[in-house]
């Protein structure tokens, strides 16, 4: 049986760093993948407002998972070298926070270019990251994504058998089912035994965010299959998405993603997450 460990994009509770934490407590999720700090994003902290969140996080008894970079949302031929020097103060970060696991993409095509034509550049400029991770000692962690190289299963495994495992894969359902590709049993089938860690959030038939269970992205189904298979932990990292949050317009690139109206305040929607995930858990592990 698999140990799930939960953790969470915090900052969909709020936007104050103090009541992200306050937020976690309440849920009793001990981990965070950090991203949004008192409105700014992780990638953009300095030395000493790093250390400042590693006090605070001390002090609250919770942990980092990962850092939940915006790395690799650059297309191909945007200016490269500006996007290392952001990547390693994200390496700073994973080192300061006590993290050695950093989330990545694997970047957008230019325009009118196919995967194809961009997987040179793809794989040299991920190979550039990687080695600079490992000199770091952080794991690069891809997320599957609309829109860049590593959007479909088959691109993930393309990333995942080129770089030998190193780079590691991350396994977000709904990003799929966005993407009018299938999370369940088809994605899935591809990449399910080397998932490293899971976003869990949930889309439906009309492709808009819900709770995990209440979509078409499989969660149920994948948790019970990784619980069967897994002796060890598995990060199940809450990105609710279910409604708009301080810094969301700038994860999304093209199309916006459908939410729900549903809830009225941010830490309702939160709550509404991590019910949904715990009830599955419990579904699975009683």
């Amino acid at each position: 049986m698999a140990k799930f460990v939960l953790s969470a994009f915090a900052d969909e509770y709020s936007s104050v760093f103090d009541k992200q934490l306050e937020g976690l407590k309440k849920h009793g999720i001990g981990y965070m993948e950090i991203r949004g700090v008192d409105g700014k994003n992780i990638s953009a902290l300095t030395e000493k407002e790093m250390y400042a969140v590693k006090a605070k996080l001390d002090a609250a008894g919770i942990k980092v998972s990962s850092i939940g970079s915006p790395i690799g949302k650059i297309k191909i031929g945007d200016d490269f070298e500006a996007h290392l020097k952001t990547f390693k103060n994200c390496l700073k970060a994973a080192n300061i926070l006590d993290t050695d696991r950093m989330r990545i993409f694997s970047f957008y095509m230019a325009d009118g270019q196919s995967r194809e034509e961009a997987r040179p550049q793809v794989m040299a400029q991920l190979k550039v990251m990687l080695e600079l991770a490992k000199e770091a000692g952080v794991m690069l962690c891809h997320e599957n994504e609309k829109g860049i190289y590593g959007e479909s299963a088959a691109c993930c495994l393309d990333i995942h058998k080129e770089f030998d495992g190193e780079i590691k894969l991350i396994f977000d359902p709904a990003n799929f089912v966005m993407d009018y590709h299938e999370s369940y049993p088809e994605a899935y089938g591809m990449l399910g035994d080397k998932i490293y860690y899971m976003h869990i959030k949930d889309a439906n038939e009309e492709r808009c965010i819900c709770p995990a269970g209440m979509g078409i992205g499989g969660i149920p189904q994948i948790l019970a299959d990784l619980d069967k298979k897994r002796d060890g932990e598995i990060i199940l990292t809450l990105e609710p998405h279910l409604m708009v949050f301080e810094g969301f317009n700038d994860l999304e690139a093209g199309e916006k993603t459908k939410m729900p109206n549903t809830y009225a305040t941010s830490e309702e929607s939160f709550a509404a997450a991590v019910n949904a995930l715990k009830g599955i858990i419990a579904d699975i592990q009683k």
